[in-house]
């Protein structure tokens, strides 16, 4: 009897739509881990933690803590909304996982995991990670890696649909400004990002597991935890530089995400600082804006990571 695909429960049809797609996850989902899986699952949330420890370490070593000489935001209103866009995307991938899964609470905490081994280790390390946490969780009972691929596919298509309607609107702006943005490599980051996301698009059927109405409700999803980061990015520096108007950081925190997802673009901070400082003017206060920011973002980083690492080990040790 087939794992119906949102739930993991048993179905008795074996030849309808959905036992048909479980079929596929169990196709896509690598033979070898699904057999082994509570062997290298067992050692791999240690293993993962460990080189966490060692990369916050590292990074540790060669943090710059001059950002911080400046007054750190004394508004409740800034540290809530930095509370909020940083957890945003864990909170987002928690409430489709708890669709599709029924993922417990403990499980937010493994979707920390994956966000920070993103940050500072290596972009998408963190889904090996979850996938690893999902075989070796009796809550997980269906095949994790359908789901986790379509979660991750989604989330970048999305991120590229956003990119691509900001680029229409946005193209005679940056001719105009005169950035000194490569012409070529502004076109290649676009036709990059179209060819992939219409690949995509037309091989949706072959490459997604999940059923259609899930994969929409997914994408929904996605698409909010987008728009809200740009409001909250939006309103923490309304809130640091309190003389530009809101509506202001509202585009420019949409130019931003244009200009951090188009990936032959260089020197994106200094194309971002230089939108901000063309429509807002005082350069230094952006820059020690910007500077704060990132050092913020790092800095959570590696105490989240340094806090979950500790603990997984700490749990471990006990188990043992």
């Amino acid at each position: 009897m087939p794992l119906n695909a949102r739930t993991g429960t048993l179905t008795s049809d074996a030849a309808s739509p959905i036992g048909r797609v479980v079929d596929l996850g169990r196709m896509i989902d690598p033979d070898p881990l699904v057999r082994t899986g509570r062997n290298w699952t067992r050692w791999a949330g240690p293993a993962f933690s460990l080189v966490i420890l060692a990369a916050v370490a590292y990074q540790l070593r060669k943090f710059d803590f001059s950002h911080f000489v400046r007054p750190l935001p004394e508004s409740p209103g800034f540290w809530l909304a930095f509370l909020m866009f940083y957890l945003a995307g864990p909170v987002s991938e928690w409430i489709i996982f708890r669709r599709l899964w029924t993922l417990p609470v403990e499980g937010f905490f493994a979707l920390l995991r994956k966000l920070v081994s993103n940050n500072i280790l290596l972009g998408y390390l963190g889904e090996v990670y979850f996938y690893a946490w999902a075989r070796r969780n009796a809550h997980v009972s269906a095949a994790p890696f359908g789901a986790i691929k379509d979660v991750s596919i989604l989330s970048a298509l999305t991120g590229n649909l956003v990119t691509l309607a900001m680029v229409v609107v946005s193209a005679p702006l940056f001719r105009a400004l005169r950035l000194g943005i490569d012409g070529k490599a502004f076109v290649l980051s676009t036709v990059f990002v179209t060819i992939i996301s219409l690949a995509a698009l037309l091989l949706r059927k072959r490459l997604f597991t999940l059923p259609r109405h899930e994969l929409w409700i997914i994408a929904a999803i996605h698409f909010a935890r987008i728009f809200a980061t740009i409001l909250l990015a939006a309103v923490m520096w309304h809130i640091l530089l309190p003389a530009v108007a809101l509506s202001w950081w509202l585009l420019l925190g949409t130019l931003r995400q244009l200009v951090t997802r188009l990936p032959f673009l260089p020197n994106k901070d200094v194309v971002f600082a230089g939108l901000a400082v063309f429509f807002v003017g005082n350069d230094a206060d952006i820059a020690s804006a910007m500077a704060l920011m990132a050092a913020l973002t790092l800095a959570t980083n590696l105490l989240v990571g340094a806090m979950l690492g500790a603990s997984e080990l700490l749990r471990e040790g006990q188990a043992r």
